[in-house]
């Protein structure tokens, strides 16, 4: 039909073709960025942040130091609970007062309690008592050295209050306080250990397994730490792998070897629990390391630093081998 009107089918396609440039709704601001000059900046911004974590070194001599160091505590373990007899067990004794020495000094100045003078004093304290206990109490038992080590943490937490600025951070401290005073009675454990059925030959298997563990860990972290755990944890995974599965043939050799209630299966998972429990110290101590690092903490003296790890690695695991002699053999 013909259109009298001027607005004629042309008009129509050239109003449809410019209303495709319109927005949908609201009103088109002049200075208005388009889409691709918005996304450049965010994309910008994302390459920024994953510049900013930054991948720490692993340091070779550094880790064959550490793996030396744990595969030392290791045999000291074994040849201290080897040759400790019924009538001789004061030379352990002076032996395990060293290692908690060493323990009492990386941990105090890598987690910085309160009033680390009253502190460590009190944690020396502790560890006289509690080796004491263990040579020479008439039953061989675990539980004095629990009652030492609640009253050595009380007597820690009172010698925090006295200065304003200790009671400030009392409330947040008090797990530092008690992984120190704990860790530092937790050596005395294997002493107690020898004197009882059966746990001489634990101790030995747990201390093998764990040291052996540590050591290979370290050691393939100098040759090949990958693929890496964290960007800021100079640990690799495969080094980890390896010493659990080398762990866990040592405690399975062990136990072929050892008499009874041992075989072969049985020092395969005592052997498997040690190692588990070292390399979640271990690993623990370098997260905590890598987050005080990322939180500007002042770093602590690099030796108490790189020692803490293996220390507090044999600390617990002296707390599992008594759980196993008494609860699973």
């Amino acid at each position: 039909m013909p259109q009298d009107d001027s607005w004629d089918a042309d008009a129509s396609r050239e109003i449809a073709r410019g209303g495709g440039k319109r927005p949908p709704t609201g009103f088109r601001d002049d200075k208005e960025p388009d889409r691709k000059g918005s996304a450049e900046p965010d994309e910008a911004e994302d390459d920024e942040e994953l510049e900013e974590i930054e991948v720490v070194p692993v340091r070779r001599q550094l880790a064959l130091a550490i793996a030396g160091f744990a595969g030392l505590l290791s045999v000291g373990m074994v040849l201290g609970a080897l040759t400790s007899a019924p009538d001789s067990r004061l030379p352990y004794a002076i032996v395990v007062f060293g290692v908690q020495l060493l323990y009492l000094l990386a941990w105090v100045m890598a987690l910085s309690p309160p009033a680390p003078a009253a502190t460590a004093g009190v944690s020396v304290a502790v560890a006289l008592v509690a080796d004491y206990l263990s040579v020479t109490s008439a039953e061989a038992a675990l539980m004095p050295l629990v009652w030492t080590t609640l009253g050595g943490f009380v007597a820690a937490l009172i010698g925090q209050l006295f200065r304003a600025e200790d009671r400030a951070r009392l409330t947040d401290s008090w797990r530092a306080t008690l992984a120190i005073v704990a860790g530092v009675a937790a050596y005395a454990i294997p002493i107690v250990l020898t004197r009882q059925e059966n746990g001489t030959q634990t101790v030995i298997v747990c201390a093998a397994a764990a040291g052996v563990a540590l050591v290979v860990a370290r050691a393939t972290d100098a040759l090949f730490p990958k693929p890496r755990i964290a960007a800021q944890v100079p640990r690799g995974v495969a080094g980890v792998v390896l010493g659990a599965m080398l762990g866990t043939l040592s405690g399975a050799a062990l136990g072929s070897f050892l008499v009874f209630p041992f075989t072969p299966a049985k020092g395969a998972i005592v052997g498997l629990i040690a190692v588990v429990v070292a390399h979640l110290v271990d690993l623990a101590v370098n997260f905590g390391q890598a987050g005080r690092e990322l939180a500007g903490d002042a770093p602590t003296f690099w030796v108490a630093r790189h020692m803490q790890g293996p220390l507090g690695a044999f600390a617990l695991v002296s707390a599992a081998a008594y759980a196993l002699s008494h609860w699973f053999l």
